[in-house]
């Protein structure tokens, strides 16, 4: 997530004097900098980045049933906290995945190709765009995971049932695929450049 964000505030800085047409509805609107695009993105993903950071992670001590002094079980409040935290923070991902796809599509960006790399086998002289792409549906199953988790997880009958444990075997599967999507963001950063007839 760190890097994520400092990629995305880089990219920022060093577009902060590039002019940019902003879009509304799809249309041409106000004029504005890339660089300012892109920070407010920094901005927002940092946002979530520091709630994640901040949920209290919780425990249960003593007996299965529990006793006076505590519990029957930790009743995964936290966890609800924390994934829609991640799934926020997945979803300002999402969006600017989808602004910089438009961008790309409009030519406001372009994505270098590395020296001796072919784009397409039958168009080699193009690029595709499989890391933008490839953020959407990982971002797709890891938010649905999460999401079921949140709903799931605090629901308990009365003081213990089990319906939690095989959820609870899912956790990496939803972070997996979060971290999947960010690792192809820092991918797709990279490649990126401001085109400059803009």
């Amino acid at each position: 997530m760190d890097d994520l964000i400092n990629a995305i505030y880089s990219m920022a800085k060093a577009n902060a004097h590039i002019p940019m047409l902003s879009r509304t509805h799809g249309q041409p609107a106000s004029p504005t900098t890339s660089g300012k695009e892109m920070v407010v993105f920094a901005e927002r993903l940092n946002r979530e980045r520091r709630d994640i950071s901040q949920v209290e992670i919780l425990g249960k001590f003593a007996g299965a049933v529990g006793q006076c002094t505590c519990c029957g079980i930790e009743y995964h409040d936290y966890m609800a906290k924390l994934f829609h935290s991640f799934i926020r923070f997945n979803n300002i991902l999402l969006d600017f995945d989808k602004d910089i796809w438009g961008y790309i599509s409009v030519g406001y960006f372009k994505q270098v190709t590395k020296v001796g790399e072919i784009g397409l086998s039958t168009r080699p002289h193009k690029v595709n765009l499989i890391d933008f792409e490839n953020i959407e549906g990982n971002l797709g199953i890891a938010n649905a995971i999460l999401d079921h988790l949140s709903m799931k997880l605090p629901i308990s009958r009365w003081q213990c049932d089990l319906t939690d444990s095989t959820v609870l075997r899912n956790i990496g599967v939803g972070l997996g695929y979060s971290l999947l999507a960010y690792r192809s963001a820092l991918v797709g950063i990279e490649k990126l450049q401001v085109h400059y007839h803009i």
